[in-house]
């Protein structure tokens, strides 16, 4: 797809994230004197193309008091890792929830799902709860501590 003048400055006017306001469209739309409906048509339309690939809260986990942290990995039958990606992904505790390939023979796991909680024995708790859900298809899992924040960005545009 190709982005016009009014997509890039739509792109630049959100690329640091959307306004902390009751509606932040609507904000938007006003800095760039455009229609609110304009700029969330755009917006929809730049993801259905995949120019975006996703408008999704980042929250800071660690100031909401989840200071442990952990990408749980797991090694699931591959006939039932979509189903089960989306039961795990739907979870509260989840914050995004992935499937990659495995990288065998030191890498078995095919699902990926970060949980958050306040401390490491809360963090092992909820895992039991993915464990139930995985049930059968579970082969094989282990977890990776975060030990700081990384920072997170959105889409960036460059010169040109």
């Amino acid at each position: 797809m190709n982005i016009d003048a009014t997509d890039r400055r739509l792109i630049t006017a959100t690329q640091a994230g959307l306004p902390l306001v009751p509606a932040p469209y609507a904000a938007i739309a006003a800095d760039l004197d455009l229609p609110e409906s304009e700029v969330m048509n755009r917006l929809k339309t730049l993801q259905e193309s995949g120019v975006i690939r996703r408008i999704a809260v980042a929250p800071n986990h660690y100031k909401l008091g989840m200071t442990a942290n952990g990408m749980s990995v797991w090694d699931v039958t591959d006939s039932a890792a979509i189903e089960l990606g989306e039961q795990v992904g739907a979870l509260d505790f989840v914050s995004h929830c992935y499937l990659r390939p495995r990288a065998l023979p030191d890498w078995p796991y095919n699902l990926f799902a970060m949980i958050h909680g306040t401390d490491r024995d809360e963090v092992a708790s909820k895992r039991t709860e993915i464990r139930a859900i995985l049930g059968d298809s579970l082969r094989a899992d282990d977890i990776l501590y975060s030990t700081k924040i990384l920072k997170k960005t959105g889409l960036r545009l460059g010169k040109g």
